[in-house]
């Protein structure tokens, strides 16, 4: 298990990238533009292999739940080499959606060209946009990783979910997520 820090290198106020994926769990493209009109739009690079991820998986769909109804867009991306890594193909997306009960769109980056536009480096990785797609957050879910016995609650992402809601700016401490490297496909 590698252990890569997010990179933090998408610079708070950076107008959100643009993309237009394909959701593994419904087939249609997703586009940024789509997710306009909410208080803010979450973006987060996630995988169906990573240990990290599967840490949290469960947490993401009760986060998914909570915030169902509220003004916040939220879409998962996954960006690995899915020929090296087959469990993170559409189909185990989508499998991985179904069994957590995650209530977003679930994209599949197979050209790698939307991690690269957010700077993405490893999974989880997340990125909470304002109203005007600005980046105010980017960082970890929680303290919680594998083996350290710190519960899996969501506490720094929710802190920042709940600052845009209520038009707050969150708090300027943010940590880097910790997680899988992305995995990039051969060049």
């Amino acid at each position: 298990m590698s252990l890569t820090e997010s990179t933090m290198m998408l610079e708070l106020g950076t107008e959100a990238p643009e993309f237009a994926l394909p959701d593994a769990i419904s087939g249609k493209t997703v586009r940024r533009d789509d997710l306009r009109g909410q208080q803010g739009l979450l973006v987060m690079f996630l995988c169906a292999h990573c240990p990290y991820v599967k840490h949290i998986e469960k947490e993401l769909g009760r986060l998914s739940a909570d915030y169902q109804g509220k003004p916040i867009a939220m879409v998962a991306i996954s960006s690995n080499d899915a020929e090296a890594y087959p469990a993170d193909n559409p189909a185990g997306l989508k499998k991985q959606a179904e069994t957590h009960g995650f209530r977003f769109p679930y994209l599949y980056d197979e050209t790698q060209a939307v991690a690269k536009a957010y700077k993405a480096a490893c999974t989880p990785d997340f990125f909470l946009f304002d109203r005007e797609m600005r980046l105010v957050y980017r960082g970890e879910f929680d303290r919680s990783r594998p083996g350290n016995g710190v519960a899996v609650t969501g506490e720094d992402l929710r802190a920042a979910l709940d600052a845009v809601l209520a038009g707050r700016p969150p708090l300027a401490d943010q940590r880097p997520s910790i997680g899988c490297n992305i995995k990039w496909k051969q060049q």
